[in-house]
């Protein structure tokens, strides 16, 4: 069954897709049409926002709204201003990274509406921070974020009066602990207003923009996001995921009381969080087209809608490597997960003993098992199990996801040998995959298709195999594998960017789930067990290299230096 030159076109097939998947668009040049976003446009912003750390209270942070108030007012919005009072946390936090006691300036949110034709319909509130952390410029968090809704406001404008009024909401004191959203969503008056929120921020500096957080019942909100962004970048695993985190963002405190909305960022890059090194310059300028493109398809789609989407039951949601979008009922997972487990039990039937289904299954949980070991120890290697800057980590995320790849590799090649290409094995090593999807299922319907998509293709697959001629089994097992593997590759460089640096044993789950579907084709290579002691000395090298080198030139000026 196992045919290396097939398994070459399907590997070769997955690298594509994954690094279109992870890989931003180009930006739009300064003389795109006056209606799109344009990255080079918004980099004009980019550049007075983040020219200089610009903290709240701080005279640079005043030289910023001022700026802000007048392109607004310049663009013919409403514009205000509404001041507030900082918690006790968050002066002390101040106070922290000013190293004096001083009185707690006010906060300052800036506040503006692009008038829509009927403006007693709910508006659509844009919404990013205009603070940023002691010592960053912060270009990307959250200048990016400053910058996509200005050119999307003048884009809209462009376009002609909307149906409904937009707002933008610029808050003060977001890194102080959400301080302006929490001012704005008690007292000011004007969140009556709010139908529907899009809120912008990152975590680094470059890399795929996604929207990666909205509410519950949010069939119809996704039903939008679907049919309006064109290229999106949005997983319902993320959704799920970031419900479970302490993570919070200014959309967080607007989430609490009830408003819906959407949750856009990027984290490539995520050395130049909150670093002295975020400047302008920095900024990945394909991070902040893919960003503002989405946003604006959104808030169009959004500012123009008859009736803003109300509840409906959560889908099931994943961009197909940044080019489509796939969204169905949560509940048909389950019809996925039958249908891979009837083409694996098809393909297995009557050509194989309960011996090689056995060891199949036994085999894909050693590779789960000696992966997750492996990841763990090299991890702990580059400095994991002691003290950790937290930031230093982040710098170290490109490095970290090379040792990851490789130490997945040579845990692959080290079950491999024992783990045939025989139709059994293949069915009885998909039978793990398929009980952690039935689990995935039950208890996180959202969260499932990770583990339902790809093993439905490659069940259909191998029973086509068997069934439907030598030519058609070929084609459907390098079709499966292409895009199953494809995928597994961007979702598990997406993962490490996120948790990589703590959580590195997550990269078991894509590695197992390609593994399934590259059986088929891949015969054991020679001497697999020397080719992965390399791979993982390279590996360790790697780690070694992360824990001797000085600590990273882009730490947060207030953070713990220590390695």
């Amino acid at each position: 069954m196992t045919r290396w030159w097939a398994a070459l076109i399907a590997l070769a097939g997955a690298v594509i897709l994954a690094i279109v998947a992870t890989t931003p668009p180009g930006p739009a040049s300064s003389d795109a049409s006056a209606t799109a976003f344009s990255a080079i446009r918004a980099m004009t912003d980019v550049r007075v926002v983040g020219r200089a750390p610009h903290p709240t209270g701080s005279h640079e942070d005043a030289q910023v709204r001022s700026y802000l108030i007048a392109r607004l007012k310049g663009m013919g919005l409403e514009v205000a201003t509404a001041t507030g009072t900082m918690s006790p946390q968050a002066k002390k936090r101040l106070d922290g990274w000013r190293k004096i006691v001083a009185p707690a300036p006010p906060l300052t949110n800036i506040v503006a509406i692009l008038p829509g034709r009927d403006r007693a319909q709910p508006a659509v509130l844009l919404m990013a921070h205009h603070d940023s952390v002691w010592g960053s410029p912060a270009a990307a968090d959250d200048g990016a974020g400053v910058a996509s809704v200005l050119e999307t406001i003048r884009a809209i404008k462009a376009g002609g009066q909307p149906r409904r009024d937009v707002m933008v909401l610029l808050t003060d004191g977001e890194e102080l602990g959400l301080e302006g959203a929490k001012a704005f969503f008690a007292t000011d008056p004007r969140r009556a207003h709010v139908g529907v929120i899009v809120n912008l921020e990152t975590r680094g500096g470059g890399g795929r923009a996604t929207m990666f957080e909205t509410g519950s019942d949010n069939g119809a909100m996704m039903d939008l996001f679907g049919s309006a962004v064109r290229r999106p970048v949005s997983t319902s695993l993320s959704v799920f995921i970031y419900k479970k985190l302490p993570n919070s963002t200014d959309l967080t405190v607007a989430k609490k009381l009830g408003y819906p909305g959407f949750n856009f960022a990027f984290i490539g890059r995520a050395g130049l969080y909150h670093s002295p090194l975020a400047t302008p310059d920095a900024l990945d300028q394909g991070a902040l087209q893919d960003m503002g493109r989405q946003t604006l398809d959104l808030t169009r789609a959004l500012a123009d809608a008859p009736v803003l989407p109300g509840r409906a039951a959560d889908r099931t949601f994943f961009d197909a490597y940044g080019l489509a979008f796939v969204s169905y009922p949560a509940a048909l997972g389950w019809l996925f997960l039958v249908i891979g487990g009837l083409g694996y039990g098809a393909a297995a039937w009557r050509r194989a003993t309960a011996g090689e289904v056995a060891k199949g299954a036994g085999m894909l949980l050693a590779l789960i098992v000696v992966a997750m070991a492996g990841l763990y120890i090299v991890n702990g290697i580059s400095g994991a199990w002691g003290k950790v800057n937290y930031y230093d980590r982040l710098a170290a995320i490109p490095r970290l996801q090379v040792q990851a790849l490789l130490v997945c590799l040579a845990a692959f090649l080290t079950v491999r040998r024992w783990l045939p290409s025989r139709v059994g094995s293949i069915a009885g090593a998909a039978i793990p995959l398929l009980a952690l999807g039935v689990v995935m299922q039950a208890v996180a319907q959202i969260a499932s298709y990770p583990f339902a998509v790809p093993l439905m293709l490659g069940g259909v697959a191998l029973a086509i195999d068997r069934y439907a001629g030598r030519s058609i089994g070929i084609a459907a097992t390098i079709v499966a594998a292409m895009l199953g593997v494809g995928y597994m590759l961007g979702f598990g460089f997406f993962l490490l960017q996120a948790v990589g640096p703590g959580m590195p044993m997550i990269a078991a789950s894509p590695l197992a789930i390609s593994a399934v579907l590259l059986l088929p084709l891949m015969p054991e290579p020679r001497r697999a067990l020397t080719m992965a002691a390399a791979l993982l000395v390279v590996a360790t090298g790697i780690a070694l290299w992360v824990l001797l080198d000085p600590v990273a030139p882009s730490v947060a000026v207030y953070s713990d230096v220590k390695k």
